[in-house]
């Protein structure tokens, strides 16, 4: 007797969405979540684009962690066929803003226009409670906050 199976495949998550605390080790936690949804996606992202939205998950985190004053943030990272959305919520209503560089020592500054040059777009939407950042990166064609020609297929 012959029995034809069918081989059946995990559709991929439409998003990630998990709750994280306000420590040190949460960027790392944000890092591999985001990397086990961007690894499911079909058809997967660029290179540049992967290493934007993990390098844009991490500062928002980071930022989140460190400013905010909350005991809690929230990640969530979702896809459409031509973008990935990362949106990060925290306790502080205070918008991410630019501001000198601190090239001498940890005063940082170097991230909100670094995640501004890599998204196709940003918003800060104020919620109960604090304010959620969104970063818009592209699936392909942008490296670096700079628009490529498409890799070919």
């Amino acid at each position: 007797m012959h029995t034809a199976t069918a081989q059946r495949t995990a559709a991929a998550p439409s998003a990630v969405r998990e709750t994280l605390e306000c420590r040190p080790e949460a960027a790392a936690r944000a890092r591999h979540l985001t990397s086990t949804f961007l690894e499911a996606l079909r058809p997967a992202p660029d290179q540049g684009a992967a290493d934007a939205v993990l390098l844009i998950v991490s500062e928002l985190v980071t930022n989140a962690v460190r400013h905010s004053g909350g005991r809690f943030c929230s990640l969530r990272v979702s896809a459409d066929p031509d973008a990935i959305t990362v949106a990060v919520g925290d306790a502080s209503r205070v918008p991410p803003h630019r501001r000198t560089p601190d090239v001498r020592g940890e005063g940082g500054g170097f991230g909100w226009p670094m995640i501004s040059g890599m998204a196709t777009a940003t918003t800060v939407s104020e919620e109960p409670g604090g304010k959620t950042v969104s970063a818009i990166i592209a699936r392909r064609g942008r490296v670096s906050g700079r628009a490529t020609a498409p890799t070919p297929s």
